[in-house]
């Protein structure tokens, strides 16, 4: 029998294998899942064969007859590896949904599934792809606000399921008869929601498994936004949405352990204490338990410490320990204005700037004279001091007047000018030849010029 633990002769042969397999007994009751909502039931069995975990029955529920797969059985000694006993069958059933958790008991199991009946399973299921087109084919020419899931054929071909989905009520009674008159069978709709539609089509998640509510899930209980903003970063509905477009039913498995850990860290814009000082709380992240702060002293950066190494402190604590760091820092400013005065550097003298700047004279010279660029030196024009005018002009003034008076116009220019320039000389040292302006001779020429420019003594002269 297929799906039975029925040993191979080979394994008759040996004394020990046979000796085991008498002594087990039959099961009284069967847990298996049928249908394509994948319910549970345990059922009767009154069979002589000895089926294992896995196996293929034939089964009779109240839709009729069809294929389950058995699960386990809660009879001691039956052969199966996996068989519990009946308490802790109903504490699964109470932790997985209670009441709503789809458990029958009204059936019977018929018999261990022949070779014909996994071929006529087999045979129903491909054929299921023509009833599909017709059924959607049929709607779409009715105009009905309807949309066809899926067909179920069970394995005696009294019955055929048609799964739809549908947000309104819909009046499908010509299809019925229409689909009754095409397959000569009973016909059965049977509305589905958005979820038992995932469950139906279903394979594989982002996760890269099967989908839960195909696998195992067997009540499909809400979940709500406050688990999905807690669990993910982002709220992207691609990112947090299943199969069925709702939220992922994963969300929940997790929902109770990020509860507690978010009841540990600290609240934004929290006050707290770190190692580097005060600051406020601005992010915390949840699995890491770390905790982002701004600190008082530097708000521009943000320093993640993790939740053992901060300490939350309340308003008055807040207060007292800011007036503990002021005063500390106002004693550490005190402290500051006590300590002496550094010593001052010692100065290096003008004196010895001097012979580098003359040192780098001829170089720079040198470089511009291999460069070929030759400039002339530029002279400046001393500007005069109000004491060095005056100085000039009492030492030139009675100088000029008894030249004039003794009429000597004739005195060479070198010699004025060196008597110019001795005049210049200061208290300070010798300085600049001061350039004398010439004077321009009269038109007349001869000894009436020197007499005309001599002042009142030429004049009487030329009387």
């Amino acid at each position: 029998m297929a799906g039975s633990i029925m040993p191979l002769p080979i394994m008759l042969e040996e004394e020990e294998d046979r000796k085991a397999y008498e002594k087990l007994e039959a099961p009284k009751t069967i847990v298996c899942r049928f249908g394509y909502l994948r319910e549970i039931a345990e059922l009767p069995y009154s069979g002589d064969a000895k089926p294992g975990c896995g196996s293929k029955m034939v089964i009779r529920t109240k839709r009729g007859i069809e294929m389950a797969e058995m699960l386990t059985t809660v009879c001691n000694n039956s052969g199966c590896s996996k068989s519990i006993s009946r308490d802790q069958m109903l504490q699964y059933i109470d932790n997985s949904g209670g009441k709503d958790y789809p458990y029958f008991n009204q059936g019977k199991v018929l018999r261990v599934a022949t070779i014909e009946d996994l071929n006529e399973q087999s045979h129903l299921d491909e054929s299921k792809t023509g009833k599909i087109i017709f059924g959607r084919q049929t709607i779409r020419e009715m105009d009905l606000p309807m949309k066809l899931v899926d067909v179920e054929q069970l394995l005696g071909g009294e019955r055929i399921i048609f799964y739809y989905t549908s947000e309104d009520w819909v009046d499908f009674r010509e299809l019925v008869r229409v689909l009754a008159a095409e397959y000569q069978t009973r016909i059965e709709m049977h509305q589905v929601n958005a979820r038992n539609e995932a469950r139906l089509v279903a394979d594989y998640e982002k996760c890269g498994q099967h989908c839960c509510c195909k696998q195992f899930l067997k009540v499909l209980k809400p979940v709500s936004m406050r688990s999905a903003k807690v669990q993910k970063a982002t709220l992207d509905p691609t990112k947090i949405s299943g199969r069925c477009g709702r939220l992922m039913c994963c969300l929940r498995y997790e929902d109770q352990t990020y509860t507690e850990l978010q009841k540990r860290l600290p609240r934004k814009q929290t006050a707290v204490e770190t190692e580097d000082g005060l600051g406020v709380v601005i992010d915390t992240q949840i699995l890491t338990q770390l905790v982002l702060v701004r600190l008082d002293d530097n708000p521009g950066a943000l320093q993640a410490y993790p939740l053992e190494n901060i300490t939350i402190l309340k308003k008055e604590e807040v207060q007292a320990r800011r007036e503990q760091l002021e005063e500390k820092a106002a004693q550490q400013k005190s402290e500051a204005f006590r300590r002496p005065a550094p010593k001052p550097r010692p100065q290096r003298e003008s004196g010895d700037k001097k012979p580098q700047a003359t040192a780098q004279t001829p170089e720079a010279d040198n470089a511009n004279a291999e460069s070929g660029e030759q400039r002339k030196p530029r002279r400046r024009r001393r500007r005069r001091k109000p004491g060095d005018a005056g100085d000039a002009n009492t030492n030139n003034t009675p100088q000029a007047a008894s030249d004039d008076k003794s009429g000597n116009n004739d005195q060479p220019r070198d010699q004025a000018q060196a008597t110019g320039g001795e005049g210049e000389q200061g208290a300070d040292g010798p300085r600049k030849k001061r350039r004398r302006r010439r004077r321009r001779k009269p038109r007349g020429g001869g000894d009436n010029a020197g007499g005309a420019s001599g002042g009142p003594s030429g004049g009487g002269d030329s009387a």
